[in-house]
């Protein structure tokens, strides 16, 4: 990076933004004209565009109001990751236990420790995670465990929910909760087949067969399409009701675990079965609120898999737009701030969960930044909560930070891009944003967003946040279509603003 770019970038981070925009007018008038269309009399658009190059803010309308960010909330969860972890570290899921004894008897309990891989069978490097880890025990001896196996969840303390996040949202598998212990990445697969006969029940499965819940099937195979799923928030038991067309296929339905952990610990005594170690216990869980119990002396880590490094479950995270990835990774934040903070005493007192503290980060961070409490208001990893607020020029700010930072061309190579892969595959194609827009989307009902980078026609590198909340579209009119328009716009711009 020349000198003179890093003079420009560095003035950007750490000083307030410039209040008036570059005159650019054609742009400017084009973005004016796209906003002031009918069909967003309702809504509220806000936008913040910048030169990396020269600091100067290029275009902006309502950038320091706050807006719902969706999605790309997750850029700053991605900032904490960066900033305070070690992008190459393989997050452990551990079995624990004494050494096997006489006769390779283990005295149990034994113990699937989690420490917050959100990858674990999803991932190719551990898709048979349980097998690996059976196989390690019987390298060591293990015949029989005589005691429970304890599938221990304690290591991220506080809620497995988000905070804000709305119950409608939590049997969705997008929604599945958070955990120490997460397996294939907290979802199931529910598969509904019609019944030979109108009348008849149709039938569900659960994939995996350890994730299945109580069902209470009240689907009938008949004429109309009208499938209904409910399951009420703190319970497991599973309401299927409504009716499926006979001449359909299978319909399938991705939806969140309702005790990941318990799903890992059943996985894992299928495998010790399988491996001739028997369990003479029951599969436990144990997590958040209750006591993490400390291994006794002799316990000892008897088998363990690794998680791919944190740079690629952060790039899944972004690319995907996958919650859990995102969520856990600011409890493992939240988890090593909070040991870090074991002698500080201006740390937070009183209890904060594993999240609270990746948010203590991310706020600490903030302020080295520059950006004020008041202009980004998150409160979880994801983006899923109603709660998150953040202004335009705040979410800018962040993304002229990043692209200052050593991890710079690491998180431009995590994000999105358009026409290419992730959420924005089938966006922007055949424009000049195809291949050039590094974005984090953003989407909910009435919401969409867009933060990243593009490159001008010019040759000038900009950061950009289009934030656009309360918009329905017309039919048959995708919101993301409105937001791309205008990134459009700024890979077309042919002035610069040096």
């Amino acid at each position: 990076m020349k000198l003179p770019r890093l003079i420009a970038l560095l003035a950007f981070a750490l000083s307030p933004l410039p209040a008036a925009a570059m005159d650019l007018p054609a742009t400017r008038a084009a973005i004016d004209a796209h906003l002031a269309q009918p069909r967003f009399a309702a809504a509220r658009w806000g936008i913040a565009v910048v030169s990396l190059d020269s600091g100067r803010t290029l275009y902006a309308h309502d950038a320091d109001k706050l807006f719902l960010p969706a999605s790309t909330a997750k850029l700053y969860t991605a900032a904490v990751v960066l900033n305070g972890l070690d992008a190459s570290y393989r997050i452990p899921t551990r079995v624990l236990g004494a050494a096997p004894g006489k006769r390779g008897r283990v005295q149990g309990p034994l113990v699937l420790y989690g420490m917050g891989d959100p990858s674990l069978g999803a991932d190719p490097s551990t898709v048979d995670w349980a097998d690996a880890l059976a196989d390690q025990l019987a390298a060591r001896g293990a015949r029989r465990v005589q005691g429970d196996l304890v599938a221990d969840a304690s290591y991220f303390a506080g809620p497995a929910i988000g905070d804000g996040w709305e119950a409608t949202d939590l049997l969705a598998g997008f929604a599945a909760s958070a955990s120490a212990l997460s397996v294939y990445e907290n979802q199931l697969r529910l598969t509904m087949t019609p019944a030979a006969r109108a009348g008849e029940p149709a039938q569900l499965a659960f994939d995996p067969a350890a994730a299945a819940m109580p069902l209470d099937n009240r689907l009938r195979t008949g004429a109309g399409n009208d499938i209904n799923l409910y399951r009420a928030p703190g319970s497991e038991l599973l309401h299927a009701f409504g009716s499926i067309p006979a001449e359909s296929g299978p319909r399938s339905f991705r939806l969140a675990m309702a005790d990941p952990a318990r799903v890992a610990g059943q996985v894992l005594l299928q495998a010790l079965e399988r491996h001739g170690i028997a369990v003479d216990g029951q599969v436990r869980v144990r997590r958040w609120p209750q006591p993490a119990d400390l291994p006794r002396e002799e316990t000892t880590v008897l088998a363990q898999v690794e998680s791919p490094p944190l740079a690629t479950l952060l790039r899944e995270g972004l690319k995907r737009s996958q919650n859990l990835y995102l969520q856990n990774l600011l409890q493992l934040a939240g988890t090593r701030a909070h040991a870090a903070a074991t002698d500080d005493p201006l740390a937070p007192s009183g209890f904060l969960g594993a999240a609270d503290w990746g948010i203590h980060a991310l706020r600490q961070l903030l302020e080295r930044i520059g950006i004020p409490p008041s202009a980004s208001l998150i409160g979880e990893g994801t983006g899923l909560s109603r709660r998150d607020l953040t202004t335009p020029n705040a979410l800018v700010r962040l993304l002229a930070f990043l692209a200052n930072g050593p991890d710079a061309a690491r998180l431009r190579e995590m994000l999105p891009v358009a026409g290419v892969d992730g959420t924005l595959a089938s966006r922007m194609r055949n424009t000049p944003a195809a291949g050039n827009v590094h974005a984090k989307t953003g989407s909910m009902t009435y919401v969409n967003c867009l933060a990243g980078y593009v490159t001008s026609a010019a040759g000038e590198h900009l950061a950009f946040a289009i934030l656009l909340n309360d918009y329905a579209p017309p039919e048959g009119m995708p919101a993301s279509a409105e937001v791309d328009a205008i990134a459009v716009l700024l890979a077309e711009l042919d002035e610069r603003s040096l």
